[in-house]
């Protein structure tokens, strides 16, 4: 391998001959071996390097592997446009991102997740950053004022680079390329926490189901 960068949820592998774009999709995860074992039933592709193979390991099949020989090339290409901008990179023109999002009608936890707007920002880390930013996962894109909008670009921020530091989120299948779980979720202030007291005002934290996935909110804490 020559470089590798990531660009949403896509690993980019740059390759003697051409590129390799990996998604993971929901429980994929790439696994470094150093022992020359055989593929298990759910390794489904893997890359030989001096020092080892990197397996992609991912029970449900949900994750994609693509080869081209140029990320300009049209499939990749095609993938990549459709991306929103990164949170944790600086960001030109925010005022333009905001208006961008204004315009949505759909609930912003479903504006979140579709990616287009900003990338990274899965299930659990949306439900997390709607809370820091104080606002309920039902509440409509476009009826958000501009400076709750603006709490929530910054509450997504900190909340991945929360992630980030803690190693991600070990909920079922995801680890490591080494193997080690990720910590995140036992920091959640909502996420998985239905029931629970909050960890802000104490009140009961509310679960509901927005397009087949799994929202948390605290009913006090997060306004409408």
């Amino acid at each position: 391998m020559l470089d590798l960068k990531r660009r949403g949820k896509y690993l980019l592998l740059e390759l003697d001959r051409g590129w390799l774009m990996i998604h993971l999709g929901m429980s994929g995860s790439l696994q470094w071996r150093t022992d020359p074992s055989a593929p298990g039933p759910h390794d489904h592709f893997g890359v030989v390097t001096d020092h080892g193979e990197l397996r992609l390991h991912d029970p449900r099949r949900f994750g994609a592997v693509i080869h081209a020989a140029s990320l300009a090339d049209p499939l990749p290409a095609k993938l990549l446009s459709t991306l929103g901008v990164e949170p944790l990179e600086p960001i030109a023109d925010t005022p333009a991102l905001l208006r961008q999002i204004k315009q949505r009608r759909s609930p912003i936890k479903q504006a979140l997740l579709a990616g287009d707007w900003v990338v990274g920002v899965g299930n659990i880390y949306a439900s997390e950053a709607l809370f820091h930013a104080g606002i309920r996962p039902t509440t409509a894109a476009n009826r958000i004022s501009m400076v709750r909008l603006q709490r929530l670009l910054e509450a997504i921020r900190k909340v991945l680079a929360q992630a980030v530091q803690l190693g991600g989120s070990s909920l079922q299948d995801f680890v490591h390329a080494d193997g080690h779980l990720g910590d995140f979720q036992h920091h959640a202030m909502v996420y998985g926490r239905q029931g629970q007291p909050c960890r802000v005002c104490g009140s009961s934290i509310q679960r509901l189901v927005q397009a087949q996935r799994a929202s948390y909110y605290c009913p006090k804490c997060q306004k409408p």
